[in-house]
């Protein structure tokens, strides 16, 4: 589990094409502190496994699936990635519930800097709009993001000078595919709510899973 506070930004510095998938090695620099062999970071969203550890560098294995849904196979050698380390318990709760499954990919549609920030503006897959609202939660390269407008497929956010030098939301540009992880409360209360709704009705307790 992650919040979406992401720590910093990795290196891709190796990539490994397997049938049925490829491997990666990314430079984290310091953040490699207290990770160990068979543990989990989230990369650009993505919760992964770490199978070789090496000082800074990790290497993590995706699968076929893993390359369909996000970003991942996007990357070649150089590119920057998020980087966020599992949670805690106790740790305080500085985005929101995170869990490194992503939903689908978004592409980025306009970014126009300002003053002293950015607004960028995203398309989400249409299956995903229905949970995405606004001032809420949504994860973008696994970066906790409110979102400031929601309209048709399009998604604004607002982005502060630290969030674009601390993540890799400084690469971002028209057609730039990203990491979309919707809310995990709006999809359970999906799933809930027929059977909640027919015990309301009737009278009749939901039936045990």
């Amino acid at each position: 589990m992650f919040t979406g506070i992401v720590e910093g930004k990795g290196h891709v510095r190796r990539i490994e094409e397997r049938p049925g998938g490829r491997k990666l090695w990314i430079d984290i620099g310091s953040l490699a502190a207290g990770l160990k062999t068979g543990g989990s970071v989230s990369v650009n969203g993505c919760c992964t496994t770490i199978v070789e550890l090496d000082s800074r560098v990790f290497a993590t294995e995706l699968m076929e699936i893993t390359l369909q849904k996000t970003n991942l196979g996007d990357v070649t050698v150089g590119t920057p990635v998020n980087i966020e380390r599992p949670m805690k318990m106790g740790d305080e709760l500085g985005g929101h519930l995170v869990q490194g499954h992503v939903d689908g990919v978004g592409e980025i549609t306009k970014v126009t800097p300002l003053e002293s920030s950015h607004v960028v503006e995203i398309r989400v897959p249409r299956p995903l709009v229905k949970y995405v609202v606004a001032t809420g939660s949504v994860s973008v390269n696994g970066v906790s993001m409110t979102v400031a407008e929601i309209s048709g497929d399009r998604l604004t956010l607002g982005v502060i000078p630290h969030t674009w030098d601390v993540t890799n939301f400084s690469e971002f540009k028209p057609g730039v595919r990203v990491n979309i992880e919707v809310d995990l409360i709006g999809k359970y209360i999906e799933k809930l709510l027929p059977d909640l709704w027919q015990g309301m009705t009737t009278g009749a307790r939901p039936p045990a899973q």
